[in-house]
C-alpha cells in the first residue's frame, strides 16, 4: 500500500495550468482583487511604520489625484502623456520587437519641436511654425526608432540593448543642444519658448482651455482609438501579430518580415515622436533632458498589463498615473520622504502584476493516481 507521505515524495501534489478560456470579466474581477489585497498591506505597513490612520492616508491620495480642478486636469494630461507613449511601444511589443528605446524616441521628437521653435518662431506664421514643428517632431521619432529596427532587420541584432543604449546617446544629444541653446549660457536651461507669440505651441486659447492640455488629452483619445483599429481591424495589424507569433509562420505565409520590423518600428518611432511634440509644444514649450520623465520605462508595464489593447491601455495608465500623483500628496500632507510613498506605489504595483499569474494560469490539486503514478 502506498502511503500519503510516499506519494508526495514522488511527485508534486499541485501543479500549475495554463488558461486558456478565462471570461474577460473574471479576469478584471482578480485585478480588482489584487488592488484590495495590495491595499490592506499597505494599510497594515502604513500602521506598523508611522502609526497613521491609512483610511486618512488613502483618502490624501484621492485628494493628490483629484482634490481639485487643477489637480484633475493635471491627472488628465498625465494620463493622456503615459498613454500616449504606451500606444507608442505597442505595436513593437506586439510584434515581440522589445522596443525599450521610446525614452530616447520622445526626446529626439521633443528636441525636432525645440528646434523648429526657437529657429523659426519669429521667422514664419504660427500656423506654419506649428505645422513644421509636427511635422518635424514625428520624422525624428521615425527616424531614431528605425535605426534599430534595420540592423534587427537584415542582421539581427539584439533590439533589447540596441534600443536602449540609443536612450543614452539621445539624453546626451538633448544635453549638448540644451547647452547650446540656453538662455544664460552654462546654465543648461532653455527658457519658456516664444512667451510672446506662441509659435509652435499646441494648445487652444486660454479662453477655452484654460490649462492649456485639452488639445493634447483629445489628440491621445483619437490616437487610441486609430491604434485600436489598426492593431485589430487592419491587414498591416494581422501581419504584425503573425510575425510575433512566430516569424516562421509569418515566412510560410508570404509575409515579408524585413518589411513590416522596419514599418511596424517606423510606426512606433514616429507616436514616439508625436508624445515629445506634445511634451515640449503642447505642454511644457521648453525642453530638457528629463522631459520624457521615464515614461518611456513606465509604458512597457501599460502596455504589457493591458494584453497590448490601447482601450484597456486607458485604465492601467489612469491607475498608475492616479497612484504617482496621489503619492506625493502622501509625502507632502504626512511629511513623509518620497521613498515611503514609492514603496506604497510599489506594492500596489507587485500585486496588480502579480495578478497576471492567476488571469494566465490556475493551480490545480494533483489527483492522488497521478502523483502515483508519477
Amino acid at each position: 500500500m502506498t502511503t500519503t507521505k510516499d506519494a508526495s515524495s514522488r511527485g508534486k501534489l499541485f501543479h500549475i495550468v495554463k488558461r486558456t478560456d478565462l471570461p474577460v470579466w473574471k479576469s478584471w474581477l482578480i485585478r480588482i482583487a489584487a488592488i484590495v489585497f495590495s491595499l490592506i498591506v499597505c494599510a497594515i505597513i502604513i500602521v506598523a511604520v508611522t502609526g497613521d490612520n491609512p483610511i486618512q492616508v488613502y483618502a490624501t491620495m484621492v485628494k493628490g489625484a483629484v482634490g481639485s480642478t487643477r489637480r484633475f486636469w493635471v491627472l488628465l494630461q498625465e494620463i493622456a502623456m503615459l498613454l500616449c507613449v504606451s500606444l507608442a511601444v505597442t505595436p513593437a511589443f506586439k510584434m515581440r520587437f522589445w522596443n525599450i528605446g521610446a525614452e530616447g524616441q520622445v526626446l529626439i521628437g521633443g528636441l525636432g519641436a525645440t528646434a523648429i521653435m526657437l529657429k523659426l518662431g519669429h521667422t514664419l506664421p504660427a500656423p506654419v511654425v506649428l505645422i513644421l514643428v509636427i511635422v518635424t517632431s514625428i520624422l525624428c521619432g521615425a527616424i531614431w526608432g528605425v535605426i534599430p529596427a534595420i540592423f534587427k532587420a537584415f542582421w539581427n541584432t539584439n533590439e533589447t540593448l540596441f534600443t536602449l543604449m540609443m536612450n543614452y546617446i539621445a539624453i546626451q544629444i538633448v544635453s549638448y543642444f540644451t547647452y547650446i541653446w540656453s538662455s544664460n549660457k552654462g546654465n543648461n536651461v532653455i527658457n519658456t519658448i516664444n512667451t510672446d507669440n506662441h509659435a509652435g505651441w499646441f494648445t487652444l486659447p486660454q479662453s477655452v482651455d484654460k490649462y492649456g492640455y485639452l488639445l493634447n488629452i483629445l489628440l491621445v483619445a483619437v490616437l487610441t482609438v486609430l491604434l485600436y483599429f489598426y492593431l485589430n481591424r487592419s491587414k498591416q495589424g494581422y501581419e504584425i501579430a503573425v510575425v510575433g507569433e512566430s516569424i516562421n509562420t509569418a515566412k510560410y505565409a508570404g509575409i515579408n518580415v524585413k518589411k513590416v520590423i522596419i514599418r511596424t518600428m517606423l510606426i512606433s518611432g514616429a507616436l514616439c515622436g508625436v508624445a515629445g511634440m506634445l511634451l515640449v509644444s503642447g505642454t511644457d514649450h521648453t525642453i530638457t533632458p528629463n522631459t520624457a520623465g521615464g515614461r518611456g520605462f513606465t509604458a512597457i508595464m501599460v502596455s504589457w498589463l493591458a494584453k497590448f489593447n490601447p482601450l484597456f491601455m486607458v485604465l492601467t495608465s489612469l491607475l498608475l498615473v492616479f497612484m504617482s500623483r496621489g503619492a506625493i500628496e502622501i509625502s507632502t500632507v504626512f511629511g513623509l520622504n518620497t521613498s515611503f510613498s514609492d514603496i506604497i506605489t510599489g506594492i500596489i504595483i507587485f500585486f496588480i502584476i502579480g495578478s497576471e499569474f492567476f488571469i494566465n494560469y490556475s493551480i490545480k490539486r494533483t489527483h492522488a493516481k497521478e502523483v502515483e503514478a508519477k
